[in-house]
């Protein structure tokens, strides 16, 4: 007579099925419209919507790669560098990989830090789409 395996299913937002679990997908794609709205009226110049894109691909795969590590037990990437993704414009990337990878989910001093540079990140952008802040990114770029 063969044992069965029993194993044990944690139930997650990302697994169950529910609407709940693709909110992190939909506020990334809104945040990417948004972005290329921007970019379209002029509000912003395209190597922001580039930006976003390319830091949250490396912020994807540094939680990827620190999951894995992680499982390992081999040397884990640093909170601060997951942060400083996040902050120049990763958190999207991060955000799809919290939810994929089911990873930095559970620590809340980590959530804390990673939504408030969210926030700080948002309101950077905000303020690049005013007048003064255009100004100061297309100097920036040297763009006039």
């Amino acid at each position: 007579m063969r044992h069965q395996r029993r194993t044990t299913v944690r139930k997650t937002d990302r697994s169950d099925g529910k609407a709940d679990g693709r909110w992190p997908l939909a506020l990334v794609a809104l945040v990417f419209a948004l972005l290329a709205g921007a970019t379209v009226a002029k509000l912003l110049p395209v190597p922001v919507i580039a930006l976003y894109a390319g830091a949250s691909l490396i912020a994807f795969i540094a939680y990827a790669l620190d999951k894995a590590a992680a499982r390992a037990g081999r040397r884990r990437t640093p909170e601060n560098t997951l942060h400083l993704l996040a902050l120049i414009g990763g958190w999207p990337g991060a955000l799809l990989a919290q939810r994929q990878f089911r990873h930095k989910t559970a620590k809340t001093s980590f959530r804390v830090v990673f939504w408030a540079t969210v926030l700080l990140n948002c309101g950077a952008l905000g303020w690049l789409t005013t007048a003064g802040g255009s100004q100061a990114l297309r100097a920036a770029l040297g763009a006039g």
